[in-house]
This record gives C-alpha cells, sequence and structure tokens, in this order.
C-alpha cells in the first residue's frame, strides 16, 4: 500500500456498529484527511441519521423499505442514494470513490461485500474477522491478485501487525495472541451452569456488539481469531499461541527465531487501531487519549487459558486443522448458538456443546469456491437451528 494521502475518502460496511460508530467518531477529528462516502447499516436509523447529518455521504444502505422509510422521514433533507437490501452494501463496498472500505459487518454478513471491494480493488480495512474465517483462502488470494492491503483493525491482529512491520517474516516463530478472558475467567466450573444473559455481557475491559460480547466471554472470539491470525499472517496453526492477559494493555505479540518477543502495548481503546488502519502506514495524532502510564497500570499478569472451561478454542484449532469448509461450519454454528442464547433458548455451557455437535456431523470438503463455502454456511445454520439426532443429543447431555 502506497504512502496516505492527505485525504482518503472510505466506505463504512457496518456503521452503527461499535466499531463503525468509533470510526466515525475518529474521522470527525481529522475532516481535512478523511472523507466517508458511504454507508451501510441494518435497522439503527437514530444512529445511521446523524451520521448522514454529519458526514453527508453520498450513498447509504439500509436492511429494508421500512427502515428506508424511517430514515427518510428522520433525514428528509439528504440528497445522496437510498439502497434497500443486499445489493446495498455490495454498491457500499464498491463505491467508486473509495480507496479504502471499512469492513465492520457482524459475521458471516461481511462475506460477500467484503470480498466484492477487494476484487474492486480497494484496500480494506478489516474488523470483520468472520471474513477470514469463513473464506480466508478466498480472501488472501483475491488480494494478492488485486494488489490490496488486507489492514488488521481486531485490536490483537492490529498489534500483531504492527510488531511485524519492517521485520522479515521468514524470522518469525510464533504469534501471541491475548485475550481479557472474559467475565468468567474467574469463576468455579460448576457456576457456568447457571450464566445469565447480562452476566455473559458483562465485558469486563472492553464495550463491544452483544455477539463478539458472548464470543468473548466463551473465548470462541480467541479462537475465530486463532483463523483470521493464519492467514493474515500465513502462519499456521502451530505457531499461534493464546495467553490470557486480564489487563488488556499488552494486545499480542510476536516471537521471533533469536527469542525477542515484540509486543504492542498501549490503554484498551479501540481508536487506536482504528487510526492505524485507517492512515497507515501514516499514524495519526490522537492526543485527545488517555495515554499508557505503566505505573499505574500495575501488575501485568498472564496465564494459559483453561481449555477444559473453555472449549470453544480447541474447536477453532480443530476447524483450523481440518480445514476447507470446517471453519465456516464453526462460523455458523457458533453464530447459531449465540442468537439462541441470547434469546435464552440455549445454556451459556450449551454453546460449544451445540458448535461441536454440529462440526461432528459435518464432512468437510475443499474450499474450492464461495457458493461452496456458503453453501456450508447455510448447512451449518439450519443444523444449529433444527438439529438432528447427533446435534440435539451431544447438546441434551450438557443439561
Amino acid at each position: 500500500m502506497s504512502e496516505s494521502p492527505l485525504h482518503r475518502s472510505f466506505a463504512l460496511l457496518g456503521s452503527t456498529g461499535s466499531v463503525g460508530v468509533s470510526t466515525l467518531a475518529l474521522v470527525e477529528r481529522f475532516p481535512d484527511r478523511f472523507r466517508a462516502v458511504a454507508l451501510a447499516a441494518g435497522r439503527n436509523m437514530a444512529v445511521l441519521a446523524e451520521q448522514a447529518r454529519r458526514h453527508a455521504p453520498d450513498l447509504v444502505s439500509v436492511a429494508d423499505a421500512v427502515s428506508a422509510a424511517d430514515f427518510r422521514a428522520r433525514v428528509p433533507e439528504f440528497a445522496g442514494r437510498i439502497l434497500v437490501g443486499p445489493e446495498g452494501p455490495l454498491a457500499v463496498a464498491t463505491h467508486p470513490e473509495a480507496d479504502l472500505v471499512v469492513s465492520a459487518l457482524v459475521g458471516a454478513l461481511g462475506l460477500v461485500p467484503t470480498l466484492a471491494a477487494v476484487h474492486a480493488g480497494k484496500h480494506v480495512a478489516l474488523a470483520n474477522k468472520e471474513v477470514l474465517v469463513v473464506a480466508g483462502e478466498l480472501v488472501t488470494r483475491a488480494a494478492r491478485e488485486k494488489g490490496v492491503a488486507l489492514l488488521p483493525v481486531d485490536s490483537e491482529h492490529n498489534a500483531i501487525f504492527q510488531a511485524l512491520r519492517g521485520h522479515d517474516r521468514a524470522e518469525v516463530r510464533r504469534l501471541v495472541l491475548t485475550a481479557s478472558g472474559g467475565p468468567f475467567l474467574a469463576h468455579p466450573a460448576a457456576d457456568l451452569v447457571n450464566v445469565t444473559v447480562a452476566e455473559a455481557l458483562n465485558h469486563p475491559t472492553w464495550k463491544m456488539g452483544p455477539k463478539i460480547t458472548i464470543d468473548s466471554a466463551t473465548l470462541m472470539n480467541k479462537g475465530l481469531e486463532v483463523i483470521e491470525a493464519r492467514w493474515l499472517f500465513d502462519v499456521d496453526a502451530d505457531h499461534i499461541d493464546v495467553v490470557i492477559h486480564p489487563q488488556s494493555i499488552v494486545h499480542s505479540m510476536v516471537e521471533y527465531i533469536d527469542g525477542s518477543v515484540l509486543a504492542q502495548m498501549a490503554v484498551p481503546d479501540m481508536t487506536i487501531p482504528i487510526g492505524y488502519a485507517l492512515a497507515y502506514p501514516a499514524r495519526l495524532p490522537l492526543d485527545y487519549l488517555r495515554p499508557l502510564d505503566l505505573p499505574t497500570a500495575g501488575t501485568l499478569t498472564f496465564v494459559a487459558p483453561d481449555r477444559q472451561r473453555f472449549p470453544c478454542l480447541d474447536l477453532a484449532y480443530r476447524a483450523l486443522r481440518a480445514g476447507g469448509t470446517m471453519p465456516a461450519v464453526l462460523n455458523a454454528a457458533n453464530e447459531v448458538a449465540v442468537e439462541r442464547f441470547l434469546a435464552e433458548d440455549l445454556a451459556y455451557r450449551e454453546i460449544p456443546a451445540l458448535v461441536s455437535a454440529v462440526m461432528d456431523a459435518h464432512e468437510p470438503a475443499p474450499a474450492s469456491s464461495l457458493d461452496v463455502l456458503l453453501a456450508a454456511d447455510g448447512w451449518a445454520r439450519d443444523a444449529a437451528r433444527r438439529g438432528d439426532g447427533r446435534v440435539e443429543g451431544r447438546v441434551a447431555a450438557q443439561r
């Protein structure tokens, strides 16, 4: 990716989510450097309306006609295009004036528009890890062919990206992803039986959307990040480790073959990785953020994850090693399991049981095309919602 221009036009997939809101808040502090030309949202028209008033994009995308009517009523002066349905995110992702697309849609929903952005020659700031979990081989191959950069926004991958910069990739021994451990790090295993939705959403460090917060509680989020790291940095599963670091000061590390370990450290604030991806290869002067004060931060601790209490981590490694369509099945089954837990249709401890059962029922195939991956995704969602004998039997055993 060439030197950062003084003014960068970008499109934003998922503008009303936590990363989207943070991205536009950052842009407002640097109006001479960035312009949001297109925004894709879902149904949160109150937030989208305010974003449209502040940023005047050329195009907005919404989920349905009801949302479009709501948006028009809230912003009657909006002069840009309003698109409805699945063609909207595709138009946002391929907007002709955008040289960068920030991919921040939640879950596999972001896959098709993000891949479209790559095929259109757009650099991608990737905050949607599921894109590479489901279709890592396809997306990274397309990025190489088009000569576009995949810039990680997740704090862990952004940390690794920074620690790798300027170094020979052949000298890397391993990547170490840090995890906060979520709200149940110190809970006895017996207490996890009756976990409530409110308890699982009470993350001790980060303020995120509900899906990623539940994934953090189960450590599935870290498992998905392991798969994403494999594709972002071309490192196999045996050279990607996870360590629990509750203070969330060290965001991840790279160990080199001479034993040196480079860590990226900062206060836990998503503004920093968003800004690094948005302005790359430059850095933004974020003087308004609270600086890292290590004496105040106190003791930093690191422990190995308890894989028996948090089995989702091993499920992700299993899917990565199986390859092909299995990571897509893992991701889809987990998305449904989290939906069911948030709807109080599934117990917290049943989440990994459901995902594991769906994986057991799947015969992986090569990830030969997007259609194959989307078919596996759809199959896994149906299996996780309805279940067959193997699926329901495994989940019932956890009750």
